[in-house]
């Protein structure tokens, strides 16, 4: 098969695994802010999210990894002078970091399969933010090709994180002291 058909395939699976372990967690926060729920709320949407996430994590986001590490594979046999390069290195540190993050998924999956989650809708939001950084770097190691050229995305990735949740925090404080003043 030619390289850019290997190419276009690593690339949608690398997409469709990313939007999974992105919407995973969205999933996640809404699982754990509907046990705060009245009961027969509760029960109809703990039912309806726990199939939503199974769907998800079986169906989309494990096979795109998998999909998406096979393609990889392949491309390296296709390339393996990339072996030899910094970003390349780097880039596959990042790689096992995304495997690492994909397996905490998988634990807080299983968390849910048994009728708990031991996280924070606000601890979840937070670490939704570490696949986003993880991607940012790995596109700008993979456009780039330098060493260096990935932190300055990441670090822009994190200043803007770290600038959204101030302000988040913020709008959850003005929120709080709003709705004290009104009782």
């Amino acid at each position: 098969m030619d390289y850019l058909y290997i190419k276009s395939l690593h690339i949608i699976f690398i997409t469709t695994w990313f939007a999974g372990l992105f919407y995973i967690i969205r999933l996640f926060i809404y699982y754990k802010e509907a046990q705060e729920k009245i009961e027969i709320e509760k029960n109809i949407l703990l039912k309806q999210y726990k199939l939503m996430i199974k769907r998800l994590w079986y169906i989309i986001t494990w096979p795109s990894a998998v999909l998406a590490t096979l393609f990889a594979i392949w491309l390296l046999i296709l390339q393996p002078g990339w072996l030899q390069q910094n970003w390349m290195l780097i880039k596959l540190g990042f790689v096992a970091a995304l495997f690492i993050y994909h397996w905490s998924c998988q634990v807080l999956y299983n968390q849910i399969e048994k009728g708990h989650l031991n996280y924070s809708s606000f601890a979840l939001r937070i670490w939704n933010e570490v696949a986003t950084i993880i991607l940012f770097a790995c596109v700008f190691l993979v456009v780039l090709k330098t060493s260096f050229g990935w932190i300055f995305g990441v670090l822009g990735i994190v200043g803007v994180s770290v600038l959204l949740m101030l302000g988040v925090k913020l709008y959850k404080n003005i929120r709080a002291k709003n709705s004290w003043d009104n009782d």
